[in-house]
């Protein structure tokens, strides 16, 4: 029996790190990370040579790999020059204030292909700094886009987005708390370790510690109470490598994934119509539509969790599953076959499109400088990328070739049969587009429980979202799936039903035994009226309510989440207590518009319509480019009867989104309103080819055009709503009347 030295289960009182980073802290049931290396060196030698490892350091000379000699970097409105003084980092920038100053670099953040700079702003706010380090090109870049973001707004560098406490804590740390302080909005935040490390992954040490001395003494006894570790399974990884709202503190290795976090389902600001990712979400998203998530693939049959690298090279890789027999693990799923070979790949072997990775995972860049491959798995499809514009290996890695070169490319190879496979671009594209014909097709993917459940949970959201009346008794179908991902796309869905349908398609997932779920029922039944007839649910809703203000504490620095908040209080018509949770929004993000909005149009429904104007007018001073806050301002100058200066607001709102039909429709009638029908009706006609699908605009612009006499011009709008409503027989009317007067008037 092997007799463990009693010095290695020392536990320290206060880690050894504490004197040179003073955020590091022995939480409770953790250990100083260096008591695991001194049983496991060949584990922890490993991880040392992984990004994970790297993942935040202290600075100095080893760990910086940004040029701080004196450099300058400027670019798109953005300026900043990085120097050392008495051996520390410095960065001369912009501040909160909008003037110089000099921000001290506490740490580096992230390794390769970039790294970034966390900068003391005081009052414990560590900013990650957003011009950062490309480590390829030796040289600084801006990770912004379009115009910089001004100090004090969500996305300066100084502000909410970039905050470290909020935004990155939870991931490049050892069990890591942000200790955020509500009275002061100053942050006490702490970790047991700078960056990730063991007790990341198999949770807090010393139960582990207590166990390998019991087993150093009496083997038997260890034997009966286990190793004292976390279960490590994919939900460890996906506690980071999702997009996902945290819903309560605490998360731990080995706790259930939807009971911590809720993920965002496949929006179209997020995911492709294809499903691939857009926006930078992960691989949870993608993963989870993939077959090999539905065939029990984990994240461990591809990754060394150690090392943080695959586990084979090129293709030897997908081969471990994708041979010519099938794995005993895998063969209900079957996976067998000869792909690492020219007749299935159409490429020689061993080049870069022989690649299963290249073909399957196509690879897009976030962060400007960061390659990442999609875990979706999916089949090129270079027929939907030349519609809806989804990525595909085939013109990524063929730069300067068509989409229609593709095609015909594995038209010769394949026949023409691969352009039918079953594919959920269609129905996603059409949904984005807001086409009431795509709720027939995402039902089909809602009913088909062959779909992941991500797909369908994400059909039901669509779908309510386009229609919420006709979509009632679908989102009661899916709130009784058996798919927890299903049943949280049921609950979301809910808040596009009308209120009085809500309690009776929902009712039953306050109880559900998933915290998101629960969390989500909770927020969209909070204005439901039919909540005073809840009966025996009552208590299930208090209980659903009690996880959603554990949301609120765990995210008690996000605006977003007090908005949320403040927004389900008002419909539980505690006013003040709204009030307060829009104010604190505010607080957080004064460049937040939902919050402010929220703000006016309480005080609107409370019926101040005063209170409402001066909401909106500070919303204004404080965003004066944010079109739905110009526009809300307008709608409550015209309840100040202020015509003049609503439509100057109005119109202000129509300019910053010339795309918003809803802005111009409003604009149009206010111009009516005080005489100036012209303009309105200009302001329609600017719109009409773009917004012809706009039911609202087009039975706007007709009376106004009828008024003023100029018929050819709202024949346009006649034909372009007779097209949107065949059926309506006013509508062709119409037309016929209109090009009868036309001809007359000739």
């Amino acid at each position: 029996m092997l007799v463990l030295a009693p010095p290695i289960f020392a536990v320290e009182t206060a880690p050894s790190a504490a004197a040179a980073d003073p955020l590091v802290a022995l939480h409770e049931g953790f250990v100083d990370e260096k008591t695991c290396t001194s049983c496991h060196a060949e584990e922890a030698a490993a991880f040392a040579k992984s990004h994970h490892a790297k993942a935040m350091s202290l600075t100095d000379d080893k760990t910086v790999r940004a040029d701080f000699n004196n450099t300058r970097f400027e670019r798109d409105g953005i300026s900043a020059e990085f120097f050392r003084r008495d051996g520390r980092f410095f960065v001369r920038t912009e501040g909160a204030e909008g003037r110089q100053a000099d921000f001290e670099v506490k740490y580096t953040f992230a390794y390769e292909p970039l790294q970034q700079y966390l900068l003391d702003i005081g009052d414990g706010r560590l900013q990650a700094f957003d011009i950062a380090w490309d480590t390829q090109k030796q040289e600084w870049f801006w990770l912004g886009e379009g115009s910089p973001a001004r100090p004090g707004a969500t996305f300066h560098w100084t502000g909410p987005f970039y905050r470290w406490n909020r935004t990155c804590i939870d991931c490049h740390s050892t069990d890591p708390r942000a200790n955020f302080q509500t009275q002061t909005s100053a942050y006490k935040s702490s970790y047991v370790a700078t960056s990730i490390g063991c007790q990341s992954c198999h949770g807090g040490g010393a139960k582990h510690i207590e166990w390998a001395r019991t087993k150093a003494e009496d083997a038997s006894a260890a034997a009966m109470g286990g190793p004292g570790l976390s279960k490590i399974d994919s939900n460890t990884c996906f506690a980071c490598h999702a997009r996902r709202i945290r819903l309560v503190d605490g998360y731990g290795p080995g706790g259930s994934f939807l009971d911590h976090f809720s993920p965002a389902l496949l929006r179209s600001d997020l995911y492709f119509p294809d499903g691939q990712i857009l926006d930078e979400v992960f691989e949870y998203g993608s993963f989870q539509q993939s077959k090999m998530a539905n065939a029990g693939v984990t994240c461990f049959d591809c990754h060394r969790p150690h090392e943080g690298i695959v586990k084979a090279i090129g293709n030897a890789l997908c081969t471990q599953c994708h041979a010519e027999t099938a794995p005993e693990r895998f063969a209900d799923n079957d996976p067998s076959g000869a792909f690492d070979t020219p007749a299935h790949t159409h490429h020689p072997k061993d080049s870069a499109g022989a690649l299963c990775a290249n073909c399957h995972m196509p690879e897009r860049t976030y962060m400007k400088v960061d390659p990442r491959r999609d875990h979706s798995f999916v089949i090129p499809r270079p027929d939907l990328s030349e519609v809806y514009g989804t990525p595909n290996a085939c013109t990524s890695c063929h730069a300067g070739k068509t989409n229609a070169w593709a095609s015909e490319n594995l038209d010769r190879w394949y026949g023409k049969s691969w352009r039918e496979r079953p594919t959920i671009a269609h129905a996603f594209a059409r949904a984005a587009r807001n086409d009431l014909a795509a709720i027939e097709d995402l039902r089909r993917f809602l009913a088909d429980r062959e779909q992941p459940g991500i797909i369908r949970g994400s059909a039901i959201a669509e779908m309510t979202r386009l229609d919420g009346t006709a979509t009632a008794a679908d989102v009661r179908t899916a709130a009784k799936d058996f798919d927890p991902i299903v049943r949280l796309g049921s609950a979301e869905a809910a808040a596009n039903l009308p209120p009085e349908l809500r309690l009776a398609a929902i009712g039953d997932l306050l109880a559900d035994e998933t915290r998101a779920v629960r969390v989500a029922a909770a927020s969209a039944l909070g204005t439901t009226p039919s909540l005073d007839f809840l009966g025996d649910q009552r208590r299930d809703f208090d209980a659903a309510v009690n996880d959603l203000r554990a949301y609120v504490r765990a995210n008690a620095d996000v605006a977003e989440a007090q908005s949320t908040y403040g927004t389900f209080l008002f419909g539980q018509r505690r006013a003040d207590e709204a009030e307060k949770a829009f104010r604190q929004a505010i607080a957080l993000d004064a460049t937040l518009s939902g919050a402010r909005i929220n703000l006016a149009e309480l005080y609107r429904v409370s019926g101040d319509n005063e209170k409402s104007e001066r909401a909106y007018a500070e919303a204004v001073a404080a965003n004066p480019d944010m079109a739905d806050l110009r526009y809300g301002h307008g709608l409550s100058l015209v309840r100040q009867k202020a015509m003049p200066e609503a439509i100057r607001e109005l119109e202000a709102a129509v300019r910053l989104d010339p795309s918003n039909s809803r802005y111009r429709t409003t604009a149009a009638i206010a111009l009516d309103s005080v005489g100036r029908t012209d303009e309105g009706f200009a302001l329609l006609g600017q719109a009409v080819s773009g917004v012809a699908t706009d039911v609202e605009l087009l039975g706007t612009a007709i009376p106004l055009g009828l008024k003023l006499g100029r018929y050819a011009e709202t024949l346009k709008f006649a034909e372009a709503l007779a097209r949107l409503q065949p059926n309506d027989p006013r509508a062709s009317e119409l037309v016929r009347q209109l090009q009868e007067a036309i001809q007359l008037g000739r």
